[in-house]
Order: C-alpha cells, then sequence, then structure tokens
C-alpha cells in the first residue's frame, strides 16, 4: 500500500512467511532459501493445447489461427471466447511505492509483481502478466496502460505513490470499459472493512458508533477513510506526518483538502495521540511508531489494526494489554489483514460477469462477504485465512452480483 512519510511506508501483502494457514511463528526461513525460491523468476508461460506435430501446429497457429482472426476482426466480441484476454490481468507498477522499501525502480518491483501474479492464478485461477514500466509521468502511464488494455480482461495498479495513484486510477476508470484497481487502495480498505465489520460484532458494537483514527493519509488511508464512510462509520479523523487532517490547518496539499472536508467531523486538532484519546479504533497505515501510553488513553474494549510490516505501528502485544480485539499484517499473529483475501476474488467476480468498473457498491459487498466467510467471529479470529478456499469464492459471487445490481455487468 501506498502511504504517509511518517516513516517507512507499509504493506499488508503476503510475507514470506505466510505458508501456514494457523496463526502460529513460522520457522525462520533463511536468505538463501528466498533466493533460491525466486531463481529465474516465480512464472512461467505454459500451454493449454498440444503442439506434438504439424498438424498441432496448423491448429494452433498458422495457417489454422487466421480463420479465428477474421472472425474476431468481424465480430470483436469473440475476442473473450477465442483468446485468453477474458481471464488475463495486467500488474501493473511503476515502483514507486513498492512494500516498506519505497521508491526502488520498476526493475527492483517485478519480483513483488510476479509475486502478485503468483497469487491471482493460486487463489483465483486468473493468469496475469507483470509489468513494470520506466515512467513516473502520469500522462506517460495512462496512455501506456490505455494502449496495453486491449490485451488484458482487467488492470491491477500495483506500488504507485501517492498522489499520483488517485489521477492514474481515476483517467484509467473513465478511459476503459474493463475493470481497473489499485490494491493498494482498495484492497487494504476492503479487508479493514471486512475486520471491523466482524470486530464490532464481537464487542456487540455498530459501525455509526465508533470514532476512528487513521494514522497515514496516503493512498490506503484515504481509501480507507472512504470505504469506511460509505459503509455508515461517521466520526473518521485522519492523520499524517503532521498530525490531524482538519479544514482548519494550513498548506494541506494534492489531495488532502478533499479528505479533510470529508472527515473529522467534531474538528479534532492537534497530533496522532491528541485524535487517539477516547478513539474506539486506530487503523495504522503509516510505518510509524504509536506509543503505548496514547493506546491506553483510547476508549475501553477498543480496536486496534497496526498495519504495517514487518514492524506493526504498535505490537499486538502490547496493544493486547488494551484493546480488546488486535489486528496486523503479520502472518504470526491473529488477525492477518492482508490484502490477498480481496483481491483474488474482486478479479474472479468482475471477470466472470464482464464488469466495465469496479464500483463502491462492489467493494462494500467484497467486505461483507469476507467478513461472513467467518461465522462465529471472536477477538482473535475477525478475517479468514488468507488459505480459507471459501473465501474467494464468496467474495466473486458476491462481486459479481453488486456488478450486475449497479449495471456494469455485460453478462
Amino acid at each position: 500500500m501506498t502511504v504517509e512519510p511518517v516513516a517507512a511506508p507499509a504493506q499488508t501483502g503476503l510475507s514470506v512467511t505466510d505458508v501456514l494457514p494457523s496463526v502460529r511463528r513460522p520457522a525462520a526461513i533463511t536468505s538463501s532459501e528466498i533466493f533460491a525460491a525466486h531463481l529465474g523468476g516465480k512464472l512461467e508461460t505454459t500451454s493449454r493445447i498440444p503442439l506434438l506435430d504439424a498438424r498441432d501446429l496448423s491448429l494452433a497457429y498458422t495457417p489454422g489461427v487466421a480463420e479465428v482472426s477474421r472472425a474476431i476482426a468481424a465480430d470483436p466480441g469473440l475476442l473473450d471466447v477465442y483468446t485468453g484476454r477474458a481471464n488475463r490481468v495486467a500488474v501493473i507498477s511503476d515502483g514507486t511505492a513498492v512494500l516498506g522499501l519505497g521508491d526502488i525502480g520498476p526493475g527492483a518491483a517485478m519480483p513483488v509483481m510476479e509475486g502478485k501474479a503468483l497469487l491471482f492464478k493460486h487463489f483465483a485461477g486468473i493468469d496475469s502478466v507483470p509489468l513494470c514500466v520506466d515512467t513516473t509521468d502520469v500522462d506517460a502511464l495512462v496512455e501506456l496502460v490505455a494502449q496495453l488494455a486491449p490485451s488484458f480482461g482487467g488492470i491491477n495498479l500495483e506500488d504507485i505513490s501517492a498522489p499520483r495513484c488517485f489521477e492514474v486510477e481515476r483517467r484509467l476508470q473513465e478511459r476503459l470499459s474493463l475493470p481497473v484497481f489499485h490494491d493498494d487502495q482498495h484492497g487494504t480498505a476492503v479487508v479493514v472493512l471486512a475486520a471491523l465489520f466482524n470486530a464490532t460484532a464481537v464487542l456487540d458494537r455498530t459501525l455509526a458508533g465508533l470514532r476512528v483514527v487513521i494514522s497515514g493519509a496516503g493512498a490506503a488511508g484515504v481509501a480507507i477513510a472512504k470505504i469506511l464512510l460509505a459503509a455508515g462509520v461517521t466520526d473518521v479523523v485522519v492523520c499524517d506526518s503532521r498530525g490531524v487532517v482538519s479544514r482548519d490547518r494550513a498548506h494541506l496539499t494534492d489531495h488532502k483538502p478533499a479528505l479533510a472536508a470529508m472527515t473529522n467531523p467534531r474538528g479534532v486538532s492537534g497530533t496522532l495521540v491528541d485524535a487517539l484519546q477516547g478513539a474506539d479504533v486506530f487503523i495504522g497505515v503509516s510505518g510509524g511508531t504509536v506509543a503505548e501510553s496514547a493506546v491506553a488513553a483510547m476508549a475501553p474494549r477498543s480496536i486496534v489494526f497496526a498495519l504495517a510490516n514487518p514492524d506493526p505501528e504498535v505490537h499486538p502485544d502490547v496493544a493486547r494489554r488494551h484493546a480488546a480485539v488486535v489486528g496486523t499484517g503479520r502472518s504470526d499473529f491473529a488477525n492477518q489483514i492482508n490484502n490477498v483475501l480481496a483481491f483474488p476474488g474482486i478479479f474472479r467476480g468482475a471477470l466472470d460477469c464482464g464488469a466495465t468498473r469496479i464500483t463502491e457498491g462492489m467493494k462494500l459487498a467484497a467486505a461483507k462477504a469476507i467478513a461472513a466467510v467467518v461465522t462465529s467471529p471472536t477477538a482473535d479470529v475477525v478475517v479468514p485465512s488468507v488459505f480459507d478456499d471459501r473465501v474467494v469464492p464468496a467474495v466473486a459471487a458476491a462481486v459479481a452480483r453488486a456488478a450486475r445490481e449497479d449495471g456494469v455487468a455485460r453478462r
């Protein structure tokens, strides 16, 4: 996810130690094991049909393929029938906000994009192509993606820094008639909302009655604020590296005036510590550090989702001394709030129904579906395991249904 420069950017993606469905501390992984696993890359291209003799070649390529190409030229709707486009997603990054590493460039981003493609295939059966592009210019990036779009059924934007990511996604959504989804924003937001649905159920609370504080006003923080407001939370305060984002704060830059206009209804000012006084929920997507005293000053039976990896803003052992429900982005503690719970099923559902875009209704439906997989939530289980094979089908069905309700499904 893209975060504010409070410290290193946070991420909630799958960690290298995320290999067990249960919550337990995995065995240590050595550097040599990591490099061995990535040797030669994590992906390969395989054929879906045999190629054993000249007849196979004539069917798969020339001269047979010309007949299919002529048919598609006459009826473009056949493209999704006789090619793999309908099940293919582009995973696109410029390498400017990669995990907790920041702006490391497109080449160094490639292992992460390959990993994303691996997750698409493993969890949702979606073919995807990692594309790391050597431009940080918004106009150039939008034009490049738009030109590549005929090859793909969907576009997954990844690790593009804020505030550029907002404009890139918005312009592509306006230009293309296919799902465009910046996972660092919306995948994070969907899973946070799912976790909050179940956390409030455990505590017998309602979303409307919560006072929520978000640390981080970058891509993830903005998207979380928006989806919480859409879901019925009325009191959201967002903090960046300078403190509370408020209407009366001077020199708000980029996207922050709009963020201030939609949040902070009580007119809170000051620092993150000030904002946490009496708050019910803390959501950390900043990578900064929050003192135990600030967590202790929150309301009784509070909720702490400290999502920075590998070091949460508040260590879960510390947070549990004061909070009733604690979640992190890590795989070795309870309640791993992980984007992989969202994006495979969201794209699976969008592709299956031929969605022309991903709507706010589809995101809300995804969050509710993730939450519903946990039939009996507890303080230690407010989200399902990323390896729960019920998640993707449930999310895909809910997303496709919402797309039809929102009028963006073509089938």
